[in-house]
C-alpha cells in the first residue's frame, strides 16, 4: 500500500532518478546502491513541512520481516531532512520489490539499537565510518508492517 498524496521528487537528481527507475520496473532495476551491488529499498513518507509525499532510497537492512531505516546522512553533523518526517509521522511505505507495504517505524535505543546497528554495518560497512565521523548518535528506526 502506497502513501497517499502529491509526490514531490527529491531536489537531488540521483535520488529522483533512482526512485523513478526502481518504481517503474517494480524493483527489477535501480535496486542497488549505484555500482556497489548492495540492495536498497524505497521509503515513502509525508513531508513534515510540505505535507507532500517524499521518497528516499535507503540501504536494505532487513531481519525477520522488519527493516532498519538508518538516518546516517553520510556522517554529517546533522540528521537527514527525512528524519524529521519520521519523527512527525511514523507511517511510511517500504518498497522492497514490486509493491510497497505500509509500515510504522519506531526509534530504537539501547541493546535493540546495538543489535540493529550491527546488522546495518554488516550490510553496509561505511555506516561505522559515518558514525565515527560525527558527534551525533546516528538514529536507527525499525519498521513493522501494519
Amino acid at each position: 500500500m502506497a502513501i497517499e498524496g502529491e509526490y514531490e521528487p527529491s531536489t537531488w537528481e540521483w535520488v529522483r532518478d533512482q526512485v523513478e527507475l526502481y518504481e517503474s520496473t517494480g524493483g527489477a532495476e535501480g535496486n542497488t546502491l549505484m555500482d556497489t551491488g548492495i540492495p536498497i529499498i524505497i521509503t515513502s513518507m509525508i513531508g513534515h513541512k510540505s505535507g507532500k509525499v517524499r521518497k528516499v532510497p535507503l540501504m536494505r537492512v532487513e531481519h525477520e520481516g522488519e527493516y532498519a531505516v538508518i538516518a546516517s546522512k553520510g556522517g554529517s553533523p546533522t540528521h537527514p531532512g527525512w528524519y524529521y518526517n519520521l519523527m512527525a509521522d511514523p507511517t511510511i511505505a517500504i518498497q522492497d520489490g514490486p509493491e510497497p507495504i505500509q509500515t510504522e517505524v519506531r526509534l530504537v535505543v539501547g541493546d535493540e539499537r546495538a543489535a540493529w546497528w550491527e546488522r546495518a554495518v554488516a550490510v553496509y560497512p561505511p555506516y561505522q565510518e559515518y558514525q565515527d565521523a560525527t558527534d551525533r548518535h546516528i538514529p536507527v528506526f525499525i519498521s513493522k508492517a501494519v
